[in-house]
């Protein structure tokens, strides 16, 4: 019989709503079928945590006196740019931006790189941040320089706002060269020396809902120890990639944008983290809710590491500078990779996660406790993410020559 999202959370306001994590489910299909977990469980919980290049947040400062218009101008947090080409005193900090001036981002491959995922993290914990800006004036907004401390507490606003977080699904990294070389991947052994890869696996919360039959525009979430949403499909949304008979993705696929409240979240779930000879990002904490409306969901919510495989990219010559599908060196299973090695070209490989199993663990805990306690309703979708029937498809860019 199946269930509608308004019945789910009448369950949960009399606390009587049956909430699991999506490891548990698999044991309790296991034991009772589908059928049976589908009349029983009313939501299951998802989780990851994991390097989200595509991050950032944006700020109204508060107007000065006098005042000031920072768009067209230049804006410092901490020594790392931010973009103000909106209104007088908005601004948006992007978490791969590296500090123009700090000691520790001219040493190549850098040891340590500070950025804006560093400055989000510093900022959410409610830490003093430096701002420093200039402007050309007008006759409305005639400052032309800024200098003071901002925090979180006395800014207008502070959001979170993600163009693209919690991919479905991504590469296995591997190097087929003869140097080691580094990657917003990790550091990545020559000859094959060692394979990193980025995902929750059976807790990530795409892999649930592998079709987006419940996750859309309007989904609410857990956004890095706070509530948020779903705005929007990330960018490089792919749905149309290729796909198992269980519908879930082999390749990397959908992707979401997601927003909310930066004052209501927490630094151990926005991590600012910096790549060796790459750069600076930031780890953020999403679990979603997949709603049990039907024997269908449940299916899709009870899928093993052992039935989602991702690909094997080369990483030193093929992923920088190849069209191709990036498939041609295999694929994997995640119970294989979570197993500590790989075999590749009859050799074993050591694995190691990019992405944290054990906090996605927590993430989908959280937010299960959450929802019993009644403290989080589940929301209806106000539109559907694109599927594989839209057609919409990852693009390169066609460059054409500038005369």
């Amino acid at each position: 019989m199946a269930k509608t999202i308004t019945e789910i959370n009448e369950n949960i306001k009399k606390g009587k709503a049956v909430v699991v994590t999506a490891e548990e489910i698999v044991d309790i299909v296991e034991e009772k079928g589908v059928k049976r977990a589908a009349q029983e469980v009313d939501v299951v919980t998802t989780g990851t945590f994991g390097p989200m290049c595509s991050s950032g947040i944006y700020i109204n400062l508060g107007h000065t006196k006098p005042r000031i218009k920072l768009g067209g101008g230049k804006c410092y947090l901490n020594e790392v740019p931010a973009y103000c080409g909106f209104a007088a005193v908005d601004i948006y900090l992007g978490c791969t931006h590296l500090s123009d001036d700090d000691p520790r981002n001219k040493v190549y491959p850098g040891e340590f790189k500070y950025g804006g995922g560093h400055v989000i993290e510093e900022f959410v914990a409610g830490k003093d941040v430096r701002l420093t800006a200039t402007a050309y004036g007008t006759d409305c907004y005639p400052r032309r320089k800024l200098e003071t401390w901002i925090n979180i507490k006395d800014v207008n606003e502070a959001v979170l706002f993600n163009p693209r977080n919690v991919y479905q699904n991504y590469n296995v990294a591997v190097n087929l060269s003869n140097k080691l070389i580094y990657t917003y991947m990790g550091v990545l052994k020559p000859n094959l020396g060692n394979a990193n890869y980025c995902s929750a696996g059976q807790l990530s919360p795409l892999l649930n809902d592998p079709l987006y039959k419940t996750i859309g525009i309007g989904t609410k979430i857990f956004l890095g120890g706070g509530v948020g949403y779903v705005a929007w499909q990330g960018t490089q949304h792919n749905p149309t990639a290729k796909r198992k008979d269980n519908g879930v993705p082999c390749v990397p696929a959908g992707t979401l944008a997601v927003i909310g409240d930066l004052k209501q979240m927490r630094p151990e779930w926005l991590v600012g983290t910096s790549f060796q000879g790459y750069g600076a990002t930031l780890t953020v904490g999403v679990g979603i809710p997949i709603p049990v409306l039907n024997e269908e969901i449940v299916q899709y919510t009870a899928v093993k590491d052992e039935e989602i495989f991702a690909p094997i990219v080369d990483y030193g010559k093929q992923y920088p500078y190849s069209e191709k599908p990036l498939v041609e060196l295999g694929e994997v299973s995640y119970t294989q990779l979570k197993a500590g090695k790989i075999k590749l070209h009859g050799r074993e490989i050591p694995t190691a996660p990019l992405s944290s199993y054990p906090k996605a663990i927590e993430i989908a805990e959280t937010l299960k406790d959450w929802i019993k306690s009644g403290r989080f309703l589940l929301t209806e979708a106000v539109a559907s993410l694109p599927g594989p029937e839209s057609g919409l498809t990852f693009k390169f860019l066609k460059e054409r020559p500038i005369e």
